[in-house]
């Protein structure tokens, strides 16, 4: 999935990042960045065009050894981001440990933004503590306006979710990345 991401995004004139979710079980692929280096040479994707997202659960079970990764995935020029901020093992030690690029706020915040004070709060809290370090801060799952203003007040950086646009295949947004069209195909008559 990864090389198939990698190669169509390289293939788009408009240089857009292509995001990609890694699972704890490709995290700990035993040479995962080499496997990255590999892709970005063999696709010809530049590496600051690939952003590779991680949830704190890869960081628990042995965290010298995912930091020792995470920091070279960095150093091939990828981003990375925190995925699902907030939820499971959440801890600002990993925030102090390793220089991450984004920080994506999980949906489960996002839902009740419009009805919990608590979830307006924890909003707040994590966007100006991102800020503090220099992150930008992507709310995940956002369907409703009022949920979009609420995030824009507070400074929330980027979103994704149904109220921007529902997942479709890449040749849905052929125009918006600069995939060229194939040319359709005419039957000449000889005459």
């Amino acid at each position: 999935m990864l090389k198939e991401a990698c190669r169509q995004a390289a293939s788009w004139s408009n240089k857009f990042t292509v995001a990609i979710n890694l699972s704890p079980v490709q995290f700990h692929y035993s040479d995962l960045p080499a496997q990255v280096l590999a892709i970005l040479l063999e696709t010809g994707l530049a590496p600051h065009r690939l952003e590779l997202e991680i949830t704190e659960g890869v960081l628990v079970n042995d965290f010298e050894r995912a930091i020792g990764t995470l920091r070279r995935l960095k150093s091939l020029g990828v981003s990375v981001a925190m995925d699902d901020f907030g939820t499971g093992y959440s801890s600002l030690r990993y925030l102090q440990a390793f220089p991450f690029d984004k920080i994506k706020v999980d949906k489960s915040f996002i839902d009740q933004l419009d009805e919990n004070l608590q979830s307006q709060a924890i909003i707040r809290a994590v966007v100006g503590l991102a800020h503090g370090l220099a992150l930008p801060v992507l709310a995940e799952g956002v369907e409703t306006a009022g949920q979009l203003e609420f995030l824009r007040r507070e400074g929330c950086d980027e979103v994704q979710g149904y109220l921007i646009g529902r997942p479709l295949p890449i040749d849905n947004y052929s125009e918006i990345v600069g995939i060229a069209q194939a040319p359709a195909h005419r039957a000449e008559l000889a005459g």
